[in-house]
């Protein structure tokens, strides 16, 4: 680079014999004396060595001379300035290049160094090339290092020592010496060259951002060094970093043109602190849509409090936002320690997602697990009210009034979000959450919509994978994400991870794989679409115990549960999270729909079940469930059935039971296969004008034959006597003990086959 060449401007001034009147006396200034017609200045038209030159009797302690014209100085160009000198007669002098800085004004720049290293004469005749190099970065072998204020100088020498000696001074040449520092022509500029320090103390705030306007479409160097930032930086330019960046935690660094997390982990030297500065920028508009992690992999010894990070008092974001591309590891920390608290308070179900009265409010963390007596699974602290002593829980209790202890149990997650209180169209794409039996994995704000995690992984978290807190998850997208527990050599009924929760509607499960947790999915709210996701909890223990995959915990749920692998676990569908659970003429379960999906069983009790509901409330029914064209196979032991209901609360109203299909499911393993409707054959060889026709045990889930809906006889239906009868009985359901028997009324006793179409249901 020499700006002489590529730009023309000219650095050198005139020769000597051309004139003493542009050479001063003084600072060079305008109106400051000259050595033209100066008693102690004479040109000396013929020196042996230097030809035409000056001669100068030093007279002054600081003998200056300074070219009056302003030499320009320009940003990222170094100026070497040669003078050659030698001693004539008296004393001996000490000699430096000199100049005048000024700005564009004129006006002389103070504070700066204006001299070059001083060189000592020690002999009269002998040559002494005397140098220095000025310029506006502060770097190495930079004599002069000035401000980017400095626009020009007025450049020259000083004699510095005793008066009396007489010197002679060749013309002196000033050249463009960039090529010094840059050794080709280069497309970047260097934050130095517009006054950064890089000593880790001086604000470079205004040095970076000088850079970056002058980049003009280059990239912008950032050399070695250590540069503080007091102020938000953006770079509109492409950066590199050679040198690292401080801030304070409330400043922002932007990078626009390579805003991803290498970039901001080279800008700040520090994996952690890179990935929660790009963090901060992202939330805070870095005209990017997402963080590309680029696929580094962030160390972490601490969860990562997403909203403190992005700072800003941010509570809100809306914005589709996304995290890709990377992976965390969690390491060994005692800040993953799960926080415990047990503290009384007091439920009721005029206020049923609130508990009062509670003790020790202040120690009970928001977004802690809360534990006790009539708590259904997965409830959460959404808020605290310390001054009224209140804690908002993420669902109703469904068995809990009145005033007891509760446990609160605080996990701590890789990225919590739970410091926002609304978090909308965030999406972390591509990312493997690394828990390592110490972490969990993501915690969701309390509020927001369509919290998207896809093509991810979630390996070991240590209690839960990605919860819950409010109801941040409606509409929430989980997409071909893998889920690989912790617990997976222990026995099924010993684990307790759970992979996620949901509390609010329309949850979109799909193309998961989910290895051996405690549970795959405990859902709240409805609208959910389940479908195409393996969910496997089996272990190796003979005749073996196993626990729900997927709980859903409302009663009408309107949800699909479509073209899944369930293998080893069941579905279980209760109201635990319901505050009054007694059924009280309001929508009781239905609207499920399980349909084509494989479900498997391996060595597991004879009493498991693959399709449970779970009444916590009397007086409940089904009133919409369709489970048709399922696979059910249990291998090693049959099982008895697939389908139970669980009574440890309440049973279930089978009487008002409606609009219910069981139908083309296949059967293997399973000693008593379901439907419904439900056609059986009846074969009475006794003569009896009633036929006791009993579906016990076909029925799904208990049910009374509430309907006959077809009688076909099948060959001849004779009397005693052998003859013929062709009238048709009438039907009296729900008869027997169960009411699972149909009577067949004949006006007389006869004896034959039947083929009687039952249902449990009224399909209207």
């Amino acid at each position: 680079m020499n700006k002489a060449i590529t730009d023309g401007i000219v650095f050198m001034p005139p020769a000597f014999e051309d004139g003493l009147g542009v050479w001063s006396s003084q600072n060079g200034t305008p109106g400051s004396a000259t050595y033209a017609g100066s008693s102690n200045a004479a040109l000396v038209p013929a020196d042996p060595e230097f030809g035409s030159c000056l001669e100068l009797l030093k007279t002054d302690a600081t003998q200056k001379l300074r070219y009056m014209g302003e030499t320009p100085i320009l940003p990222g160009c170094y100026l070497r300035v040669t003078a050659r000198v030698k001693a004539i007669s008296g004393n001996l002098p000490g000699v430096r290049i000199a100049a005048y800085p000024v700005d564009g004004s004129g006006a002389h720049v103070t504070g700066l160094t204006e001299a070059g290293p001083t060189v000592t004469l020690t002999s009269y005749g002998e040559v002494v090339t005397v140098t220095a190099i000025l310029g506006t970065g502060t770097r190495g072998g930079v004599d002069m290092a000035w401000n980017p204020a400095v626009a020009g100088a007025h450049i020259g020498l000083d004699l510095t020592g005793a008066t009396g000696g007489v010197v002679r001074i060749d013309d002196i040449e000033i050249e463009d010496a960039t090529d010094v520092f840059y050794r080709k022509l280069m497309d970047w500029v260097d934050v130095r060259d517009y006054g950064a320090k890089g000593d880790g103390s001086t604000d470079d705030s205004a040095a970076f951002e000088a850079a970056d306007a002058a980049a003009g479409g280059r990239e912008v160097l950032v050399s070695a060094g250590s540069y503080y930032l007091a102020n938000h930086v953006t770079f509109e330019s492409q950066v590199r970093f050679e040198g690292t960046v401080s801030m304070p935690a409330g400043k922002r660094l932007t990078l626009t043109k390579n805003f991803d997390l290498p970039s901001y982990i080279d800008a700040f030297g520090d994996e952690l602190d890179g990935f929660e500065r790009a963090l901060a920028a992202l939330f805070n508009f870095s005209d990017h849509e997402g963080l590309d992690m680029k696929g580094r992999r962030v160390d972490l010894d601490q969860p990562v409090d997403v909203q403190a990070v992005v700072g800003n008092n941010k509570t809100t974001h809306s914005l589709r936002t996304v995290i890709r591309n990377g992976q965390f590891n969690a390491l060994d920390s005692t800040s993953w320690n799960t926080q415990t608290v047990t503290s009384q308070a007091s439920y009721s179900t005029s206020n049923p997602t609130q508990l009062t009265n509670v003790v020790n409010v202040a120690n009970v963390p928001v977004g802690a697990l809360v534990q006790g007596v009539g708590v259904g699974r997965e409830v959460y602290v959404r808020a605290k009210n310390v001054g009224a002593g209140t804690l908002t829980l993420s669902r109703p209790l469904f068995d809990a009034v009145g005033t007891q202890s509760y446990t609160f149990k605080r996990f701590k997650y890789i990225l919590d979000f739970s410091g926002f209180d609304t978090l909308s169209k965030f999406v972390l794409s591509d990312i493997e959450f690394q828990c390592n039996g110490r972490a969990n994995g993501v915690l969701l704000a309390p509020g927001g919509i369509a919290f998207h995690v896809r093509d991810c992984f979630f390996t070991k978290p240590k209690d839960r994978g990605l919860s819950s807190p409010g109801r941040g998850c409606q509409g929430m997208l989980i997409d071909r994400c893998q889920f690989l527990s912790n617990e997976q050599a222990m026995r099924s009924q010993d684990r307790s991870t759970i992979a996620l929760n949901s509390n609010a509607n329309d949850v979109k499960l799909r193309d998961n794989r989910v290895v051996m947790f405690a549970h795959f999915a405990v859902m709240g709210g409805s609208g959910h679409i389940v479908s195409t996701n393996h969910w496997f909890q089996g272990d190796g223990e003979s005749s073996g115990v196993r626990q729900a995959g997927l709980v859903l915990t409302a009663t009408n749920v309107k949800t699909t549960v479509t073209g899944n692998y369930i293998d080893n676990n069941f579905i279980e569908w209760t109201n635990e999270h319901d505050a009054e659970p007694i059924q009280n003429n309001e929508l009781s379960f239905g609207g499920l729909t399980i349909t084509s999906n494989i479900f498997m069983a391996s060595d597991t009790a004879n009493w498991f079940r693959w399709i449970v509901v779970k009444p916590v409330g009397a007086g409940h029914f089904i009133h919409g469930l369709n489970i048709s064209g399922n696979v059910f196979k249990s291998t090693i032991n049959n099982i008895q059935r697939i389908d139970r209901v669980d009574s440890t609360y309440a049973g279930l109203d089978m009487s008002r039971a409606r609009n219910i299909v069981v139908e083309g499911n296949a059967f293997n393993g399973v000693d008593q296969v379901i439907s419904n409707p439900v056609t059986q054959q009846f074969d009475i060889n006794t003569d009896s004008s009633v036929w006791t026709c009993d579906f016990a045990g076909v029925l799904p889930f208990g049910g009374r034959a509430r309907l006959a809906t077809a009688v076909v006889t099948e060959n001849a239906i004779r009397n005693g006597a052998g003859s013929r009868v062709f009238s048709m009985p009438y039907a009296v359901t729900e008869q027997g003990t169960s009411g699972t028997a149909i009577a067949l009324h004949w006006p007389e006793a006869v004896h034959g086959r039947v083929q009687v179409t039952a249902r449990m249901d009224n399909p209207i």
